[in-house]
């Protein structure tokens, strides 16, 4: 095993004229970041589209990279940006296409395997409406929830990405997780 590079010394690596050195970047991060764009968007192809748009930025500014703060907080960072950007876009364009979109990919924060298929259908639907009730947060509070309770990144990391105090990301969190739960049982009531 050779030793494990950080990404600080990838970035390095890449600032010095190592063409290969953001590839692995973009390969370390790829996936976590597509899961953080999915989380906020909501929809597959605006999440492909804000990734790669992320990895643009990040490359076209490796120069603005400061060592102050881990690769990892600069990438988030960019990423709800990008998604930031594309929500008001798509809200200009049309209110209703998260709507549409809601059961095309149901499955996104996906049910374990080797379930019944009526446990697995009751666990997409379950998913599907907390989806919608995550959808209808906020950007602000909804990309607290996506990184907290997706991305499983630490409050201090979150802070970080979005340059805010720990404190307004407690509170955001927690006023996210009291509006999801009222937004929850209203739609439980509805389809009961």
């Amino acid at each position: 095993m050779g030793t494990v590079t950080s990404d600080e010394q990838v970035v390095e690596r890449a600032l010095s004229g190592d063409a290969e050195a953001f590839g692995e970047i973009v390969r370390r991060w790829e996936r976590r970041i597509f899961a953080l764009a999915y989380g906020m968007l909501g929809r597959e192809e605006d999440a492909r589209d804000a990734t790669q748009e992320t990895f643009l930025s990040a490359f076209r500014n490796l120069r603005g990279f400061r060592g102050e703060a881990k690769v990892s907080s600069w990438l988030h960072r960019i990423a709800v940006n990008q998604c930031i950007t594309r929500q008001r876009r798509a809200k200009v364009r049309s209110e209703t296409a998260l709507e549409d979109e809601q059961e095309a990919d149901g499955a996104s924060y996906s049910a374990p395997a080797m379930e019944s298929p009526a446990r697995a259908a009751e666990s997409r639907e379950r998913t599907a409406i907390v989806r919608r009730a995550i959808n209808a947060l906020p950007a602000e509070l909804r990309q607290v929830v996506v990184m907290k309770e997706f991305e499983e990144l630490t409050f201090q990391e979150i802070a970080d990405a979005l340059d805010l105090p720990l404190s307004t990301v407690k509170s955001r969190l927690y006023t996210a997780l009291r509006q999801l739960q009222m937004r929850l049982k209203n739609m439980a009531h509805e389809v009961a």
